[in-house]
């Protein structure tokens, strides 16, 4: 998978995300889950550009651990959606 496929699947992957978060339950719980579903979800993507503008590998590297950190985020509060 080339760069430009990743950056539309991990946008893709926000309004994904942004639906899902929409979708949830108006409950305070919810709500708290919902924004750092929110925030971890939308920053894959901004990571992931941010990554590919890296000056060295090194640089893309260390910014692609922190789009998989995200993900893993992501993981985890979505998760937490399903318990």
């Amino acid at each position: 998978m080339d760069r430009e496929q990743m950056k539309a699947r991990t946008k893709a992957f926000a309004l994904r995300v942004i639906r899902l978060t929409e979708s949830l339950p108006k409950t305070g719980t919810a709500g708290v889950i919902g924004k750092q579903l929110l925030r971890s979800g939308t920053s894959v993507g901004a990571n992931y550009r941010a990554a590919c503008r890296a000056k060295s590998t090194a640089a893309f590297v260390a910014k692609l651990a922190i789009v998989e950190e995200e993900a893993d985020e992501c993981l985890y509060w979505m998760e937490k959606t399903l318990d």
